[in-house]
């Protein structure tokens, strides 16, 4: 049995947050980050960082579902990076195009930097 994805929002500034996941990002586990997400959004985070160390398996039901948070917040003139995920996500994430409209980190300072987060 595959563990139930738990997501936090450890770090927020005032337009930009990191949400952390534990587990499997399917459907229930992608609905988890897209609230999480579409809250973070309503209240006017435009930078979001995901940060996925603690993230293991990623189906494409999950994916289709963080492509649908890409598009939310390319509407809203926002951006969205991942970081610090396994080889196997992030080779899926790059064939799958997710790599084509949110940018993928290998460390979260990175992210930080490029993404110009303040928190």
């Amino acid at each position: 049995m595959t563990e139930e994805l738990k997501v936090a929002v450890e770090r927020r500034g005032s337009d930009g947050a990191v949400l952390y996941t534990k587990g499997y990002i399917n459907n229930v586990g992608g609905e988890e980050i897209a609230n999480r997400a579409y809250e973070l959004m309503d209240a006017g985070v435009r930078t979001l960082l995901l940060n996925l160390r603690e993230t293991k398996i990623v189906n494409s039901i999950g994916i289709s579902i963080l492509i649908e948070i890409i598009e939310k917040m390319m509407d809203k003139g926002g951006k969205i990076g991942f970081c610090c995920l396994t080889p196997v996500i992030h080779k899926t994430f790059q064939i799958m195009g997710l790599a084509n409209y949110a940018k993928i980190y290998a460390s979260e300072e990175e992210a930080f930097n490029d993404l110009a987060l303040t928190l």
